[in-house]
C-alpha cells in the first residue's frame, strides 16, 4: 500500500489534471520533483506527446554547484529556451499536486524569465 502522503499527491494530481490539459499551441508544463532531481516537460495532451523537456541532469545545469531552487529556476530557463525554439510562448501550468512553493515555483519564475506566458 502506498503512504498516505503520495495517495494525497496522488488525489490532488487528478484534480488538477481533472481541470487541465495542454495542446500543441498552448502545452501543459508539468513538473516532477524528486528528493534530489527535478524534471520539466512541456506536453501535448491531445496526441499525447512530450513536446519538450527539462531536468536538473542536464549537464550544464548539474555541473553548476548551486541550491536545488536556483537549479530548478535554470531547468525553468532552459525549458523556456526550448520552447522558444519550436515557437511555443504560452502553456499551462501543471504543479502535480505539489505546493505551488520553493523548487516547484522557482521552475514557473525561470520559465516565465525565459519567456513563456502561463
Amino acid at each position: 500500500m502506498m503512504s498516505t502522503k503520495t495517495n494525497r499527491r496522488q488525489n490532488i494530481r487528478y484534480r488538477i489534471r481533472k481541470k487541465i490539459s495542454g495542446t500543441a499551441q498552448k502545452p501543459r508544463l508539468a513538473v516532477y520533483r524528486s528528493n534530489a532531481e527535478i524534471y520539466v516537460q512541456l506536453i501535448d495532451d491531445t496526441n499525447g506527446t512530450t513536446l519538450a523537456s527539462a531536468s536538473s541532469r542536464e549537464k550544464a545545469i548539474a555541473a553548476q554547484t548551486a541550491p536545488k531552487v536556483e537549479k530548478a529556476k535554470l531547468v525553468g530557463a532552459a525549458l523556456a529556451a526550448k520552447a522558444a525554439a519550436l515557437g511555443i510562448t504560452t502553456c499551462v501550468f501543471d504543479r502535480s499536486g505539489y505546493l505551488y512553493h520553493g523548487r516547484v515555483k522557482s521552475v514557473a519564475d525561470g520559465a516565465r524569465e525565459g519567456g513563456l506566458q502561463f
